[in-house]
């Protein structure tokens, strides 16, 4: 049995190891020199820059599944966040998480404590559905939701909008409750990290295992066409022309949909981020929690990358990463100036003169739009004609989540289809 996977993103990497370890001959071809899709990381005078504000959840069931965490070298943000808006900063977190911020969080009041008697009856609430589950129930959006279960007003705009925009880049909280349930309870069950050495770490990871399973992966060379003709299939990837037995497309879903005719998303949500530099001495006294904007949307949320992990930044100097929702117009400097402007409102003890720039970056697809019924209009891993197979969070929904469990499901469906 021989399989070609056409991208070395997560959802690639993962069906090409579980085809390998069951026996199959694997080539997974991927346009550039490194692997991770989306997934990626890179180093800059010294830091550790991520493509994006990204970060894993360890309760993701997919990835206790696929990823060997001891071996990722993880660093953990503190759970919860601090709400910053001019002139004031609060702290809200799970206290059965973080006890140190027990007392901070209850003495909140930009939340209100039946607000707070909310999180924590949702949280155990959750904890008995399964995963799977959590996409079969009842669905509205995540604002809609959270005004149903008696949430107030100052806790939406204040918490939810920022904290969930930055999840969902969507602050406006149309997006679908089941993504909000399935988060929310991933939140609560496990940790919020990133690896030592950056996100892209993970996909490096996935490579060495489906290496060792026996997989073949060929980097920067892509699959350009995929052939159909009944059961038999040729792959063009660059100059070699590969007959397989099967393929999987493993690409990004603009071009998955090219190279099957399949119809996949179209309609993306973008965002910014700006990774700055920061003197250690100028402490944010957030330790590593992530900072909501409650005021706007310049920027909406504010990270302490070297907080959590010491590892991003050089000896002496702190790596904030400020993410701004959908496509910016501003210059790359306008956008750090707009940063340093948040801060010295949210801390007028300090100053922020010797903020500066250490890269950008600009993603125009960064997640696909998943409003009420989204789920259902997804393709499904079998939908282009013969046996051609689709993987990529597209088919699941758009998160680390998705893609991991998306590689699972492509490799079952071509396991079943050629066994």
């Amino acid at each position: 049995m021989h399989v070609v996977v056409a991208g070395g993103g997560l959802a690639g990497l993962v069906t090409a190891r579980r085809l390998a370890a069951a026996g199959a001959t694997v080539e997974l071809f991927e346009a550039k020199e490194t692997v991770g899709g989306r997934v990626r990381s890179r180093t800059v005078d010294g830091f550790t820059l991520d493509r994006g504000f990204q970060v894993l959840f360890t309760g993701y069931p997919a990835a206790q599944r696929e990823l060997e965490f001891d071996d990722l070298n993880l660093r953990t943000f503190s759970p919860g966040a601090t709400i910053a808006e001019p002139n004031h900063r609060s702290t809200l977190a799970d206290p059965l998480g973080d006890p140190g911020a027990a007392v901070a969080t209850l003495l909140n009041r930009d939340v209100r404590t039946s607000d707070k008697l909310r999180l924590f009856r949702l949280q155990r609430e959750l904890r008995g559905h399964a995963f799977d589950e959590l996409f079969t129930g009842d669905e509205t959006t995540i604002r809609e939701y959270l005004f149903d279960r008696g949430f107030s007003r100052a806790f939406v705009e204040r918490f939810a909008e920022p904290f969930y925009g930055g999840i969902t880049l969507d602050r406006s909280l149309s997006t679908s409750s089941r993504v909000f349930e399935y988060t929310f309870k991933a939140l609560s069950e496990g940790e919020t990290v990133v690896p030592a050495a950056g996100m892209g770490t993970i996909p490096e990871q996935l490579r060495r295992r489906a290496e060792d399973a026996g997989a073949t992966v060929k980097t920067g060379r892509a699959v350009t066409d995929v052939q159909v003709d009944g059961d038999d299939i040729t792959v063009v990837a660059e100059n070699e022309r590969v007959f397989p037995d099967a393929v999987v497309v493993a690409t990004d879903p603009k071009e998955a949909g090219e190279l099957t005719s399949v119809e996949t998303p179209t309609d993306a949500k973008a965002c910014v981020t700006v990774h700055c530099s920061l003197l250690t001495h100028q402490s944010l006294d957030t330790g590593s929690r992530i900072l909501l904007n409650a005021a706007d949307e310049r920027p909406n949320t504010v990270a302490p990358m070297s907080a959590a992990a010491p590892e991003y930044a050089p000896e002496d100097e702190q790596l904030l990463s400020a993410t701004f929702l959908g496509d910016r117009a501003e210059s790359d400097a306008e956008l750090l100036e707009a940063t340093r402007e948040a801060l010295d409102a949210w801390y007028p003890e300090n100053h922020f003169g010797a903020l500066e720039l250490v890269g950008i970056d600009r993603i125009e697809f960064a997640q696909f739009a998943q409003s009420p019924g989204f789920f259902e209009s997804l393709p499904a891993v079998d939908a282009p004609d013969g046996p051609v197979f689709l993987a990529g969070d597209y088919t699941r929904w758009s998160s680390i989540q998705g893609a991991l469990e998306s590689g699972t499901r492509a490799a079952d469906a071509v396991l079943e289809e050629l066994q």
